[in-house]
């Protein structure tokens, strides 16, 4: 179908130079297999040497071990640089770079604000509960681990159904979108070919280094998309010298946009206004369906773990702020780009199943760069499948080992009581019999602990010496046994990529059709989880009654509304994909949701009181890793002493105030950039209503700006922050001075920054150790010691030990000693019980 022209003399013109144009229409791949083939591997290989990169850095200069929740917190300090590339690649889908173009190419500039705004204000929203999981829950690695506190077993199961449910949704629309660009570059590539090699790659430098490897590999990835994407720019808008560029300025993309003839619906049939109807349509669609694949997908809630409450914050204000970027410059320049040479040779470059394909970017660059155009595309989609596939693999697996594995199938220990110790079985903190009182401390002053990571370090063979510490030991090994059991999840998640994608191009799902729909199925679990993490009153019916009704009643509406159209659902894809479908779908499932959540609560728990509210973060709070608990974590924020004793914390209100600034900053900056993003900016273009050259000319200066400062930003300030903290690290081991009092009471016992002869050693039958012995009022409950001149000060002693058999039984203040000898750990209905 040939393009519309406005009837005026300039328009007229530009039609009649059309004849003389030969027209092109699709894609002609020119990317032989080998060098598509070069390009992926190549791919794959600098992220897996990122990833060991990050291993080894983690390993030889933070000293940190090989252990799961390392694997899945990075450290649980990551800075604000590595947070926002993170957040900026994870939520850089194959979608965010083809679906924005092709709504770009449909709607005019209302498409690609739209998309940018519409998804942008989900993760600056976000922020808000990263705060408040690291404050109500600090020890968690899913925030389905909360739900469980709060709610139970039932709960649980039904959420966990709804976040794996999301990362397939995720990773088919990052496959589909992927696969159909590969395939239309690359000559004589299969869909199947494809999937399997950018599987592989995913899974590889995902098991090299865990969760930190993706921080890493997300820098990377992140600073090459940035940079294609001012490529790009400067072709479409700052190219005029070149004379076989067909575009090049800004006046020729305005003149060719301007006289073609927009779709019903936008003001003045003009694709160079934000008064479109299909364009705003797009946009609700948009905003509902986003907040569930990010509030419903643990990738994000992984990347609140990884950081500090305020470094978290300000790195998903700022990874927001940059990833608008993406969208709205590279989606507004390639979709008018496609209008524009469209109308310049007078019919579509591409059909309609090819533009729902997502395949506007790879034509553009095709057309105005050759085979250079498509490399370049080509590299830019896998930067964003390899980051944001590792990012969901990382999250599927986490809910397996955390939330399946270890809760359901093989246990450590079967207790209903999240206040028990996991290590001795006896209770601690606010509930605890003071004469059967947990006091159990980490191993960060354990020197059976440090003696046993010494005689395994020392050993090179593959099957290393079995844990001695009689307190640890045991549970060091079952988390080895989980680190094993992540190890296969990720191949097997990563494999199960393959068959996915298949299954979805056999039956011939777009794009853009998935990426609707998503809202449908997951939205009412939106305001369920997000209440989970303020509201007192909240219960588990509540919550289940919500989320699964919401879901029925959003297919009931959806595939109601398709049937009012001809043929109705005979026609199923088409009539189910279009916009007014999708958009009472999408809004039934999140208000439903949550107008049902928020009556059944009140109706359910009416004789809610204050202090039943207290008790329940309580529990949130008991979320803990016995081996390196979270007040271990915060001791220097939280100015706490003897955090290595697991019956010490502080108090929930303590916590708050520490990081009340972060709160408010989440709060404040989220809620105020929303309302710039999606009300007051809209609202000033309505006044401009349809642009003139020069409105148009300082709405592609502000998009070439925004993308700019977004990549100096995301290039700079994670390489800053990531050199300054390795460096002040490095330089801290340095000076380390292991008889330095101070040192001892600020530094973890780390043995190998230790003289050798104080490190524990065996000699003569005898173990001589070097501990750290806390003063009598370090063990005090939510401590706080708010004076340089602390009462904590730090011995060290050496004592003679006599070894059993079986276990080391090292005295008391030092490390905590054994269960009694009169009392069977077997026969002890608290033990372990894995096997």
């Amino acid at each position: 179908m040939p393009v519309t022209f406005f009837n005026t003399t300039d328009c007229q013109a530009i039609a009649e130079r059309s004849d003389n144009i030969t027209a092109k229409v699709g894609i002609q791949p020119s990317i032989e297999s080998w060098e598509a083939l070069i390009i992926i591997v190549g791919t794959g290989a600098m992220a897996s040497l990122m990833a060991w990169t990050f291993s080894f850095i983690r390993k030889y200069i933070y000293n940190d071990k090989n252990s799961l929740d390392t694997s899945f917190d990075a450290g649980g300090k990551v800075n604000v640089g590595l947070t926002a590339t993170t957040l900026v690649s994870q939520w850089t889908w194959a979608a965010t770079l083809l679906q924005s173009s092709t709504v770009g190419s449909k709607y005019g500039i209302s498409g690609p604000f739209w998309y940018a705004a519409g998804a942008t204000i989900q993760i600056l929203l976000f922020s808000m509960l990263a705060v408040q999981l690291k404050i109500r829950a600090p020890g968690a690695k899913t925030f389905l681990q909360l739900i469980r506190a709060r709610f139970g077993a039932r709960c649980h199961k039904i959420f966990c159904v709804f976040a794996l449910v999301t990362n397939i949704i995720v990773t088919s629309m990052l496959m589909l979108g992927g696969a159909a660009v590969i395939t239309s570059l690359v000559k004589g590539m299969s869909v199947q070919y494809a999937t399997t090699l950018v599987a592989f790659i995913t899974g590889a430098y995902t098991m090299i280094g865990g969760l930190g490897a993706t921080f890493y590999v997300s820098y990377f990835n992140t600073a090459i998309i940035y940079i294609v994407t001012i490529i790009f720019l400067n072709k479409v808008y700052s190219d005029g010298d070149d004379e076989t560029n067909p575009l090049g300025s800004v006046e020729k993309v305005y003149n060719l946009v301007s006289c073609s003839l927009a779709p019903d619906g936008n003001m003045d049939a003009s694709y160079l206004t934000i008064m479109s109807n299909p364009g705003l349509m797009f946009g609700l669609i948009n905003i509902v369906g986003n907040f569930g694949t990010v509030f419903v997908d643990q990738s994000y809630w992984q990347s609140a773990v990884a950081a500090k409450p305020k470094q978290g914050v300000i790195g998903f204000l700022l990874g927001g702020l940059s990833w608008f970027a993406i969208p709205f410059s590279l989606a507004t320049t390639m979709g008018l780009a496609y209008v524009a040479l469209s109308a310049r040779q007078g019919v579509p470059l591409l059909v309609d199943a090819d533009v729902d394909a997502g395949l506007v970017p790879p034509v553009v660059a095709q057309t105005l760069l050759g085979k250079k155009g498509e490399l370049l595309m080509l590299v830019m989609i896998l930067m964003a499948i390899t980051s944001t596939g590792s990012s969901e693999v990382m999250a599927v697996t986490s809910i397996l080992v955390f939330d399946v594995y270890a809760l359901y199938l093989k246990p450590y220990r079967l207790t209903t009581d999240t206040n028990s110790c996991i290590l001795c079985g006896k209770g601690r903190g606010r509930m605890a019999n003071p004469r059967d009182k947990c006091k159990c401390q980490s191993m960060t002053h354990c020197a059976a602990c440090h003696q046993d990571d010494k005689n395994r370090t020392e050993i090179n063979r593959a099957i290393k010496p079995e844990y001695k510490c009689a307190v640890h030991g045991q549970y060091r090994t079952y988390l080895d046994l989980l680190n094993g059991l992540k190890n296969w999840c990720l191949v097997w998640v990563s494999m199960s990529i393959v068959p996915l994608t298949i299954v979805l191009d056999i039956m011939s799902l777009s794009l853009g059709w998935v990426y609707l729909f998503m809202g449908v199925l997951i939205g009412s679990a939106v305001i369920p989880i997000g209440l989970a993490m303020f509201w007192d009153r909240l219960t588990s019916c509540a919550m289940i009654s919500g989320s699964i009704s919401g879901t029925v009643l959003a297919l009931i509406v959806w595939m109601s509304v398709a049937s009012t159209y001809e043929d109705g659902l005979s026609n199923f894809l088409t009539n189910t994909g279009k916009e007014l479908s999708m958009l009472c779908g999408n809004l039934t499932a999140i208000l439903s949701g949550g107008i049902i959540t928020i009556v059944l609560s009140f109706v359910t728990n009416r004789n809610f009181s204050p202090a039943t509210g207290k008790e329940i973060w309580e529990n949130t709070r008991d979320i803990d890793n016995p081996l390196n608990p979270w007040t271990e974590t915060y001791s220097k924020d939280l100015n706490l002493t003897g955090a290595h004793q697991l019956d010490n914390r502080p108090s929930l209100d303590e916590v708050a105030k520490t990081f009340k600034y972060a709160k408010l900053l989440a709060v404040g900056g989220s809620v105020t950039l929303t309302m710039i993003l999606v009300v007051i900016w809209p609202c000033i273009m309505v006044a401009v209503e349809v642009m003139s050259l020069s409105s148009f000319k300082g709405w592609v200066s502000l998009s070439d700006a925004w993308a700019y400062l977004a990549t100096i930003a995301m290039v700079s300030i994670p390489l800053t922050n990531e050199a300054y903290d390795i460096f002040k690290t490095f330089r801290d081991r340095n000076q380390r001075v292991c008889n330095d009092e101070e040192s001892l009471v600020k530094d973890k016992f780390d043995t190998k920054g230790c003289p050798e002869d104080i490190i524990p050693t065996k000699t003569n039958g005898t173990i001589c150790v070097t501990g750290i012995k806390m003063d009598d009022t370090a063990g005090s409950n939510s401590q706080v010691d708010t004076e340089k001149g602390a009462t904590t000060e730090a011995i060290e002693q050496v004592e003679e030990i006599t070894e059993a058999p079986d276990e080391m039984k090292l005295k008391s203040g030092y490390v905590i000693p054994p269960p009694d000898a009169n009392e069977s750990v077997a026969s002890d209905p608290r033990a372990p019980v894995f096997e």
